[in-house]
């Protein structure tokens, strides 16, 4: 007499049978920086959003002139420091793509801004511009025998001289992105250009531009979101001033943590998502593809 068994009545094998020494392995060292991840990524965001959770929060804001200003000031930071930046930068990857001994060495000195940190180089230019003791107005003084102006106290001149730095502490890592770019581009394809008598603007608007253009975009949208939570630039330089009217998104929630209003620095960040989530959505679209 046959007995017949169901799937169900079969003993299934013990979890040590099932995961092989190398999934357990992979198990072991993937669990610090799980955990890493939950503590130091998960755990302060769900912590954030549950502080900015209350609508009154976002009507004081509403309501508060700085947080407009700032708003705006995020805007032209963008706008005009991104494109300005990344312009440069692409054609200065073609000027370092040159083989030329000297260039290599310029190459070095022109990385440092990007390679040193942010606090000694940016304070360093804060201090150049000190109205009483900076090197820039006491050099004006020994010229022209006049005091020189207070750079900082104006808005508009302040808020420029933030994406000034911001430009020159970023521009060098973009311009190397992008000179990888460039060297990747096949060498024949310019000397059959040569042979044809393009110019140099026709080999950029037929061969280097048509090869960039998906990276150029990638790192346009990747420099936006960084930029978005550009700290040190308009911090370490104006600290918001004069009047907390060079505040951008990033910094403004260091103004409210001084008044003591946590809910209100947590809802000024999180008023930057419908900036950052836009642009990561189109950057991963773009690198799927």
């Amino acid at each position: 007499m046959a007995i017949t068994l169901s799937a169900s009545d079969i003993p299934s094998p013990p979890l040590s049978a099932r995961i092989s020494t190398p999934q357990v392995w992979g198990i072991v060292l993937l669990t610090p920086y799980l955990l890493v991840f939950l503590a130091f990524v998960v755990y302060p965001v769900c912590y954030g959003l549950w502080l900015a959770r209350h609508p009154a929060s976002y009507v004081a804001l509403y309501h508060d002139p700085i947080f407009a200003r700032a708003a705006v000031n995020t805007l032209i930071f963008l706008v005009i420091g991104i494109n300005f930046k990344m312009l440069v930068a692409l054609f200065l990857s073609g000027f370092f793509a040159q083989q030329r001994p000297w260039i290599k060495w310029l190459s070095v000195l022109f990385i440092l801004p990007w390679a040193v940190p942010s606090i000694p180089t940016i304070l360093s230019v804060r201090f150049m511009f000190n109205p009483e003791w900076g090197v820039i107005n006491t050099l004006i003084f020994k010229l022209t025998g006049e005091d020189g102006p207070n750079w900082l106290n104006d808005p508009t001149v302040a808020l420029t001289m933030a994406i000034g730095v911001h430009i020159w502490k970023s521009l060098p890592f973009w311009t190397l992105i992008l000179l990888t770019g460039r060297l990747a581009i096949p060498h024949d394809l310019f000397e059959a250009a040569e042979v044809d008598g393009a110019s140099w603007w026709q080999k950029f608007r037929f061969i280097t531009w048509p090869s960039m253009q998906m990276l150029y975009i990638t790192c346009t949208l990747l420099s936006m979101i960084w930029t978005l939570g550009d700290f040190n630039s308009v911090y370490l330089l104006t600290g918001g001033g004069p009047a907390d009217l060079t505040h951008v998104l990033a910094t403004l929630g260091i103004r409210y943590l001084r008044l003591d209003q946590l809910s209100l620095a947590m809802a000024s960040i999180v008023c930057a998502l419908p900036f950052v989530l836009p642009l990561m959505y189109f950057m991963m679209k773009r690198l799927s593809r």
